[in-house]
């Protein structure tokens, strides 16, 4: 299940993964963690040739991106210790609420016409067009507003690297409330973004010794498994019907950052 949430909505299937091993199947922090690196991996190569098929997923807008999200997590790590981590918690938890309201303002919102593309989006072929079976159409779209969604990209890197945790979520959003892309081609990109970050940091789990092959070896297969099926689901959905369904993860990562930040939740 996690898998085919996973390939659906862009998120690497860890905010299911690591709370359902530590509370429900009794797995230490550190090795569920290693195992939901794992899945990460697992669900981007698995949701990667349905997606790139299927024309959903743009390579070239996510390399260019992957770029500002890198680059925010490196000096992340390089803050660990000097930035309060929460009043960043705090920050990011309101601009995740603010894009949670964005979101309700254009759920309805199958596809956005009559945008102008960005010129730098242009320069670099941002822009792409996927064959839509809801639609019963191809939908060409524009990306805009390319340099503020590299600076929410930034920010989602920097979120990542200081405080340690997944940041699909604000990848997805970027792309959707900010670039205005289509959100079935947010996830898609997402998806493969997050395989490029995880494959980088799965060598410091296994150095540390973070990753239980009996734990980590099935929890890949079945996030694999079900990641394949999602890139299949995901085409017979709506834009409308995956953002509903992203809605609720926002939501509940606003109210966490929120609580962490202001010390409620610890």
């Amino acid at each position: 299940m996690a898998g085919v949430l996973g390939a659906i909505l862009g998120l690497g299937g860890g905010i299911l993964l690591v709370p359902l091993l530590t509370l429900f199947f009794g797995v230490s922090l550190p090795y569920a963690m290693g195992a939901s690196v794992l899945s990460v991996i697992a669900t981007s190569c698995g949701a990667a040739a349905g997606h790139l098929s299927s024309g959903l997923a743009n390579i070239r807008l996510g390399l260019f991106l992957a770029l500002f999200t890198v680059t925010g997590a490196l000096a992340g790590a390089s803050l660990v210790g000097v930035m309060p981590a929460r009043a960043l918690q705090t920050l990011f938890g309101l601009a995740l609420a603010y894009s949670a309201f964005t979101t309700i303002r254009q759920l309805h919102v199958e596809v956005v016409d009559s945008l102008v593309a960005d010129p730098l989006a242009q320069r670099f072929g941002l822009d792409g067009v996927y064959g839509d079976r809801v639609l019963g159409r191809d939908v060409a779209y524009h990306a805009v507003h390319v340099r503020a969604g590299a600076a929410v990209m930034f920010g989602a890197g920097l979120l990542s690297g200081l405080l340690g945790i997944g940041s699909g979520a604000f990848k997805v959003l970027a792309m959707d409330t900010v670039m205005r892309l289509p959100m079935k081609v947010s996830t898609a990109t997402s998806n493969f973004m997050i395989g490029l970050t995880a494959a980088a940091s799965a060598g410091v789990y296994f150095g540390r010794g973070d990753i239980h092959p009996v734990i980590a070896t099935p929890v890949a297969l079945g996030v694999l498994v079900g990641s394949f099926i999602g890139t299949r689901v995901i085409g017979r959905l709506s834009n409308t019907t995956v953002r509903k369904l992203f809605l609720p993860i926002v939501l509940y990562l606003a109210l966490s950052m929120l609580l962490h930040g202001l010390g409620v939740l610890r």
